[in-house]
């Protein structure tokens, strides 16, 4: 397959491709004697799973260990459970974060009488230099 091929097959942005292999997230693909890259079902295979996995929030750190581990198909599950563990435990904190962030954000808009005034609640959690 070529670059454009694998990038519809996986949905994976051609861009994104390259910018994969030049971090050695994907190997080097084979070339053709005109130099065009040629991929198969193995780079197609990992493609995907980089994919699905960004898709649930992965950051390319995790990714690249559980390749190492092997890959989708041949890593131990308690290895993968260990790093899913841990980006699931992220997943808590920022939840816990954007729970915070809403009730001071709700609780602000609430203050907030909607006419001009030259102290509104919700510019002053914005702006940085009114807090101090």
């Amino acid at each position: 397959m070529t670059i454009g091929q694998i990038s519809e097959l996986t949905g994976v942005n051609i861009e994104t491709i390259r910018y994969y292999e030049k971090i050695r997230l994907l190997p080097p693909p084979l070339r053709a004697a005109n130099g065009r890259r040629i991929y198969g079902s193995t780079e197609s295979r990992v493609l995907a799973f980089v994919r699905r996995s960004r898709e649930l929030g992965f950051s390319l750190d995790e990714i690249r260990a559980l390749l190492r581990l092997g890959g989708p198909g041949k890593a131990s599950c308690r290895e993968v459970r260990d790093i899913a563990t841990l980006h699931l435990d992220d997943i808590r904190a920022k939840i816990s974060d954007l729970r915070k962030l809403e009730r001071l954000l709700a609780a602000t808009i609430a203050r907030c009488s909607g006419t001009t005034a030259p102290d509104c609640p919700v510019l002053d959690i914005l702006d940085v230099q009114r807090r101090n």
